[in-house]
């Protein structure tokens, strides 16, 4: 974690989520404050919008999406499922103001608050959660970030923070992230958009990755691989588990790109056999725009075609 920009990341989440709360969340939001905060509440119910936060926290520490999206409303779930696995990380490391996949851990504080912890190989946090105002369906919990990285004691005064949640369907999900609710529909596709450069770029490098695999699957075995399936790891190397690509690549889908390879030609045998290469947005507009082709000849292209093929007459590309 970037201890000198928790404040500025915190407010980069809050900024990039829409439709503020009501008034009376506005006057919630002062008790965060430590001296106002609600009474820490004993050990909570299995149920009890406390034990849902800290399940959500916990599972945000660890990237794990599976149990993420538990505690989502159901529409928000829907957007979720449809997010770039880039999208669904980014999400959850705001939640935790961390980077890299951690540890979570569970205890109780001196002033006898929950507290979640989450332990990552570039940093720590600690999170506390105050009491729960509950009102019917609803509920406001103030928490408290706090850098717990250096060994030699925590860095900075804790940053606060209200969580809203709402029982749905019998059990509690996430509604609101300080004063601002979650609306992962509002910002599915202006997210997506945000990152098509960057899904872009990545599928030229992985095009190439892939390029220089069937390259060197050609060289060891004088001929062509029948499909990208070829180029995986396998129980030892051969011929039909080469180890040259990583899972994602032999499925032929990464990073929100789909990727094919195709032989051109009668035979596939020795350095004359020539191949095609493909790579499409796997959601025209949401994952990317630009269609890649590597040509027969070895040369790659790129240009939109609305998510179809491109072809050989488009521009090349270094």
């Amino acid at each position: 974690m970037n201890v000198r920009t928790l404040v500025f990341a915190a407010a980069l989440f809050l900024s990039a989520i829409s439709l503020p709360l009501c008034a009376q969340d506005a006057a919630q939001e002062s008790s965060s404050r430590p001296q106002n905060l609600p009474s820490p509440s004993a050990a909570p119910a299995p149920d009890a919008p406390s034990a849902a936060l800290s399940d959500l926290l916990a599972s945000a520490c660890a990237h794990d999406e599976t149990q993420f999206e538990k505690f989502l409303t159901s529409r928000n779930r829907q957007s979720f499922s449809r997010l770039t696995p880039v999208a669904r990380l980014e999400l959850m490391k705001r939640f935790v103001l961390l980077d890299s996949a951690g540890k979570p851990s569970r205890s109780t504080n001196s002033a006898g608050r929950p507290t979640v912890r989450c332990t990552t190989p570039d940093g720590a946090a600690e999170i506390a959660l105050g009491g729960a105002d509950r009102e019917d369906n609803l509920a406001i919990l103030p928490i408290d970030i706090r850098d717990v990285s250096d060994p030699n004691g925590p860095g900075g005064d804790p940053h606060h923070i209200l969580m809203g949640l709402i029982r749905e369907n019998s059990s509690w999900r996430i509604l609101s992230v300080g004063m601002l609710f979650l609306d992962l529909p509002s910002l599915e596709v202006q997210w997506d958009q945000a990152g098509i450069s960057g899904n872009e770029q990545a599928a030229l490098s992985d095009l190439k990755t892939i390029v220089a695999a069937v390259e060197t699957y050609r060289t060891t075995y004088a001929r062509l691989p029948e499909s990208l399936t070829k180029l995986g790891h396998g129980a030892k190397v051969s011929a039909d588990s080469a180890g040259l690509l990583d899972s994602e690549l032999v499925a032929g889908q990464r990073n929100g790109y789909l990727f094919r390879m195709v032989i051109v030609g009668a035979s596939d045998v020795g350095a004359p056999a020539q191949y095609e290469l493909s790579a499409t947005p796997a959601m025209y507009g949401r994952t990317g725009r630009l269609s890649f082709f590597r040509d027969s000849k070895g040369k790659i292209h790129a240009a939109d075609h609305q998510g179809a093929v491109g072809h050989s007459l488009d521009p090349t590309v270094e």
